[in-house]
């Protein structure tokens, strides 16, 4: 799942509703200058503040994690790398370099 934006989340959420901004407002005591603020992303309401917004549309907040895309990385061998001592790395580097140099690319 990508990163959700709240401006369009909570605009389609309103317009799902049949609300208009100013009726959303009401829902909220707030102003309508605000409703737009947030739906023109120039203002990100808190999380506690978009739960409301949405319970007002009659919708409901659903939140998930997932792996960071980064989280693929092999960490026992950066654990590997980082018991070894300065000079071990770069003797592994350079053993790395020497072979990456001398290696014939294959088409």
């Amino acid at each position: 799942m990508d990163v959700v934006a709240t401006a369009p989340l909570i605009r389609d959420a309103r317009k799902a509703a049949g609300l208009s901004q100013v009726a959303l407002a009401k829902r909220l005591s707030t102003t309508q200058s605000a409703v737009s603020r947030w739906e023109c992303g120039h203002e990100e309401p808190r999380l506690s503040t978009l739960r409301s917004i949405l319970r007002a549309c009659d919708r409901r907040l659903v939140l998930s994690t997932e792996p960071h895309p980064l989280s693929d990385v092999d960490r026992a061998q950066i654990r590997q790398q980082l018991a070894m001592s300065p000079e071990q790395r770069l003797a592994s580097v350079s053993n790395v370099s020497t072979f990456v140099t001398s290696a014939r690319r294959v088409n």
